[in-house]
């Protein structure tokens, strides 16, 4: 398991870049590999983030950019399930947005996430710093310093795990569960419980592992649903500001259902362009005139030369005709 922890130009997953990222992966032998990057985000980083995580616009003079360690970072993190605090909503979208904003293959699917925030928001909400006074019982130096930050979420979740094993907890519906044991499995369960698609929390599974929109004027709703009635409301996410992450999810769940509706006929509407579909019935004069025009303008071309063969001629009248 890969514990991370990223220091960032600010908290806007989508416009904010990374200037440290520490790992510490926990191998199933017990031994643990740390490594470090300082990173040049490319952009000034604004005062209020340097006096949060103490990284200012010198420290990473000369500093490789993301683009350079990318490939580095993703390698580290190849065969190891993720974790961190707050990583879910944070860590994760950012560093996605990342790896995507420079072309570097890294492969969400098939992993684990566990979020130590979560399982300590629901089980005794508090942060970091008091976490690892809490479960601990020391206090945490150099706050906001990605090793000592990862460090302590790695120690805070060992603590857990023994403070909790074997302690029941009841969620919203009533059901009990043990659900803070040493299994990566039943903890990743237990700290995606929203079982976000994107991570950025945009799209989300609902109880029947269906993909739903989390927000806006659709919220609640099956993102293909969606697609059904206002296909141009893909266009607008893909257009719009939201993380990069968000749409690849987007782009899968359309390509799915572009190949549904086209592989059931009594669905099909559609290679219609984006936008409003217009029912067969609601034909405006307008159009209706220019078909009678394109139908008169053809006439010459089919009738009464059935099975003549198409000649050159034909075809730059045809192409001067329909100007195309």
């Amino acid at each position: 398991m890969a514990f991370f922890d990223l220091e960032t130009t600010g908290i806007n997953i989508s416009a904010d870049r990374i200037v440290e990222i520490s790992i510490l992966k926990a191998l199933p032998n017990g031994d643990e590999e740390v490594k470090t990057w300082k990173v040049n985000p490319g952009i000034p980083i604004p005062l209020e983030s340097s006096l949060i995580h103490g990284i200012y616009d010198k420290d990473i003079e000369g500093a490789p950019t993301f683009k350079e360690i990318g490939a580095e970072v993703a390698a580290f993190l190849e065969d190891a399930d993720l974790a961190g605090y707050n990583s879910n909503k944070f860590d994760i979208p950012l560093i996605m947005e990342e790896f995507l904003r420079n072309n570097i293959s890294f492969d969400l699917e098939g992993r684990s996430f566990v979020d130590v925030q979560n399982i300590f928001h629901q089980m005794e909400q508090r942060t970091l710093k008091a976490a690892y006074k809490f479960y601990c019982d020391s206090s945490l130096e150099n706050a906001h310093s990605a090793e000592a930050d990862v460090r302590a979420t790695y120690e805070v979740l060992k603590a857990q795990i023994e403070r909790y094993e074997g302690q029941s907890w009841e969620n919203k519906k009533g059901e009990v569960s043990t659900p803070v044991q040493n299994d990566v499995q039943a903890l990743h369960e237990f700290t995606n419980l929203t079982r976000p698609v994107d991570f950025a929390g945009r799209l989300v599974f609902d109880e029947n592992g269906v993909e739903v929109f989390s927000f806006g004027k659709h919220k609640g709703k099956a993102v293909e649903d969606v697609f059904g009635i206002e296909p141009s409301y893909y266009s607008w996410m893909m257009q719009g500001d939201f993380p990069l992450y968000t749409k690849r999810c987007l782009e899968k769940i359309w390509a799915r259902w572009r190949a549904n509706m086209q592989s059931s006929p009594s669905q099909q509407t559609s290679s219609a362009p984006l936008g409003k579909i217009v029912p067969k019935t609601k034909v405006t004069a307008a159009s209706d005139k220019h078909q009678q025009q394109q139908k008169k303008t053809t006439q010459g071309y089919s009738k009464n030369k059935k099975g003549q063969p198409i000649t050159a001629d034909m075809l730059v009248n045809l192409q001067e005709k329909f100007k195309k």
